[in-house]
């Protein structure tokens, strides 16, 4: 029953992670004010909150008497566009989370606070020009501070102090003397925090395209003047160093032509500098960036001008994606084969599956760019769903790289315990006599995995998690890659004090050790999270990478892909195995990606590149693979094994984590859970579990999964939805589903 009420009703939603939307009155005041997507205060118990509106409407379940009035419009916050405030609602149910989680992704947390101000400074201007001439004429020799102050508004009208005081070193007594002279006026002007300030960028032009690219670009200009129902979506599958950044931007110039707007999602944060500088280079201006390093103030500005739309193109990581466009035309992303994309917090959404997403529901076109794409990709593509464009060559007549394979096994009978093969070790110093540069990849940061006594079998782990410990000699701590929890490093074992407890396994920070004492008079830098700690980090590396002064670059996946320096002419992959041997369906997937994507930075300027791959598995077919650049060979051979088994893309694959600080209490609530869902589970639904996870442990809470695979899943994901949202239980227990999940660690 709906009761009629003399006021429109508004649809609230509050910030405290409900699944529901509240009536409340709109008064007559605040009528015209109060539309989809603005923030207002409500009364909500004794308090008064902040909601966002996400409807509007005539009629309410519950009698006028019952409702509450809208307090106020919060007039600082931006209204979202209802565009996002739709696709927020299709998150919300297709990745079963709260319709407040999803709201809360679409806005960056300092838009969504209300804490962050627009910034004004104070600019200077002459009242009359005639006057000031004729000041400094008259009494230019008896106030010259003055007259420097009015000869640089002369010619340079709407001036900062700060400015004036640097270039004159006048104080602020003079501006006062000459503000009460009425000689001159300042005004208040709204200016934006600049993430750019101090970065030149020379304009570019559009080199010519190969015959691949130009194909690539015809389908793109199709697709997006093309009003009729085909794939909107567009795999563009091209070879590292194939000009896929060209296509990008001619199909971004034919999106300005047509008066829309294009975002650009890149992976990792460390290829956000590089991309803008391509990007600015040739579009200036109409580029925006939204990304985690910008401070609050930048981030708030950059999203204030994109809702303005004062800007044409927005670059940046994951939550890009969710840039205040009216006129979006064209989403790219890039690497779309990469796990980063996918958010590891509620709500848990894959950014490049959004992206699609988003691009159906706008009507604009979809690029997912990719050297290794992801297998659900080139399924689509293969089977009709999406359109695919392949780039077989590099440009400017670039070969592709020499892949060798290092058996250390053999390695380990000429020198037991080597980190570094004799042919690696040559082929750098080759390198830099040469004056060429060398990046060396291995995906594991610190200088130790783990802290082993050998004497009594004392392994150090950490005392919230299932893992162990990594060392870091030069902090001379163990840290924790899960809770982040940091201790000093051991001087004996704490069981039995022998004082020769040793350090096991590699990371970054011991390559780094190794090759200063290899190289003593190269120059070595090391990128991980364990550098890149400080805003710019990134950019300053790279920027002396570019410059030469730095012959080795020592680095996780935050280098294997992206990057473009025509002077790096090997790579080395220490451990190419790393990511085989973990209990995960996709590691032979991620392992001849990863490979293929670090080895793509060798040879891409003149001198032809080679990549040495260091490996105890040589035979591996992701291996073998990745050393001929054959990627449809690798899908065939996996796709032979998923089909059997079922697993994604032959299926959607859903993990149902459960976590708790009482083992036996968690167990037993997943296997609660699991009953009351059963009869919502369709024949076709595999189920696996309840099980420990693979890391059974983190930051002192147990924990436990289910893995369901199935093809039609909605009416699962809605009962699933359903029951976790609001399924009483007891504080200290969490449960979450991963829809679409990447990782089941």
């Amino acid at each position: 029953m709906t009761f009629k009420v003399p006021m429109k009703i508004a649809r609230i939603i509050l910030g405290l992670s409900l699944d529901k939307a509240f009536d409340y009155l709109i008064p007559l005041e605040l009528e015209s004010q109060v539309h989809t997507g603005i923030q207002v205060y409500i009364p909500f118990g004794k308090s008064q909150r902040r909601g966002y509106v996400v409807g509007v409407k005539d009629d309410s379940a519950y009698p006028v008497e019952k409702l509450k009035k809208i307090d106020s419009v919060c007039e600082v916050h931006p209204k979202i566009p209802e565009n996002l405030l739709n696709l927020g609602k299709w998150i919300s149910e297709y990745y079963c989370c709260s319709q407040e989680q999803a709201v809360r992704a679409l806005l960056p947390s300092a838009v969504r606070s209300g804490k962050i101000k627009r910034k004004n400074i104070k600019l200077y201007y002459l009242v009359s020009p005639d006057e000031a001439q004729k000041y400094i004429f008259e009494k230019g020799k008896k106030h010259p501070a003055q007259v420097k102050i009015l000869q640089m508004l002369l010619q340079h009208p709407g001036t900062s102090y700060e400015f004036m005081k640097r270039e004159t070193g006048a104080g602020r007594g003079v501006i006062t003397a000459l503000l009460k002279e009425k000689l001159i006026l300042e005004e208040n002007k709204e200016v934006y925090r600049d993430p750019f300030a101090g970065a030149e960028f020379v304009q570019s032009c559009a080199p010519d395209l190969t015959e691949e690219q130009k194909e690539a670009v015809s389908k793109i200009n199709g697709m997006m003047s093309s009003k009729s129902p085909k794939p909107h979506t567009l795999l563009l599958y091209g070879v590292t160093g194939s000009g896929k950044t060209e296509v990008y931007l001619q199909a971004i110039k034919t999106a300005l032509s047509l008066e829309k707007d294009s975002i650009v999602l890149v992976p990792e944060i460390s290829l956000t500098p590089q991309t803008i500088e391509r990007f600015r280079s040739r579009f200036g201006d109409m580029v925006s960036v939204l990304h985690s390093s910008l401070s609050d103030g930048e981030r708030f500005d950059e999203w204030t001008r994109i809702h303005r739309g004062q800007v044409k193109i927005v670059v940046g990581a994951r939550s890009a994606l969710f840039a205040p466009f009216n006129k979006l035309g064209l989403i790219i992303v890039d690497e779309e084969h990469e796990n980063s994309y996918k958010q590891d917090e509620a709500p848990r959404y894959h950014a490049r599956d959004v992206a699609v997403m988003r691009g159906l529901m706008e009507k604009a076109v979809v690029i997912l760019g990719s050297a290794t794409p992801s297998f659900e990709s080139y399924n689509n593509a293969i089977s009709g769903k999406y359109a695919m464009m392949i780039l077989s060559k590099r440009v400017d007549h670039c070969v592709m790289p020499k892949i060798r394979i290092v058996d250390m096994h053999v390695e380990a009978l000429k020198s037991e315990g080597k980190i570094f093969s004799g042919e690696l070790v040559n082929e750098i110093r080759n390198r830099l006599d040469r004056a060429e540069q060398t990046i060396i990849f291995l995906n594991r940061k610190g200088f130790a995995t783990k802290m082993v006594c050998q004497k009594c079998g004392f392994v150090a782990m950490c005392s919230e998690c299932s893992v162990t410990y990594t060392y870091s000699r030069k902090r001379e701590s163990l840290s924790c890659h899960l809770c982040g929890a940091v201790i000093p490093a051991h001087k004996s074992c704490p069981d039995c004090k022998d004082e020769k407890i040793r350090y096991s396994g590699i990371g970054t920070e011991k390559i780094e050790s190794i090759c200063a004492g290899l190289f003593p008079h190269a120059g070595i830098a090391r990128m991980d999270s364990d550098t890149m700690t400080y805003k710019n980090s990134y950019e300053k590396v790279l920027r002396e990478f570019r410059k030469g002064k730095i012959d080795i670059l020592i680095g996780t996946q935050m280098i294997a892909k992206g990057l473009d320096f025509p002077n790096v002419t090997l790579v080395g992959i220490i451990n190419a195995d790393l990511s085989l041997h973990i209990p995960d369906f996709r590691a032979e997937e991620r392992t001849f990606q990863l490979l293929t994507q670090v080895a793509g930075r060798s040879g891409r300027g003149d001198v032809p590149g080679e990549v040495l791959v260091q490996t105890y598995t040589p035979q591996n077919i992701a291996i073998q693979c990745s050393r001929t650049n054959d990627f449809p060979k690798f899908y065939n051979e996996q796709m032979a094994v998923r089909k059997t088994l079922n697993f994604p893309p032959c299926s959607h694959l859903t993990a149902v984590h459960f976590r708790g600080p009482d083992e036996s209490q968690v167990a037993k609530f997943a296997d609660e859970f699991l009953d009351k869902l059963r009869p919502s589970i369709n024949s076709g639904i595999k189920i696996g579990g309840p099980i420990p996870s693979p890391v059974s442990k983190v930051k002192s809470k147990f924990r436990y999964l289910i893995i369901f695979r199935g093809e039609r899943m909605k009416g699962f994901r809605e009962a699933l939805r359903e029951q976790i949202l609001h399924t009483k239980r007891t504080k200290d227990i969490e449960v979450y589903a991963d829809v679409d999940a990447v990782n089941m660690m």
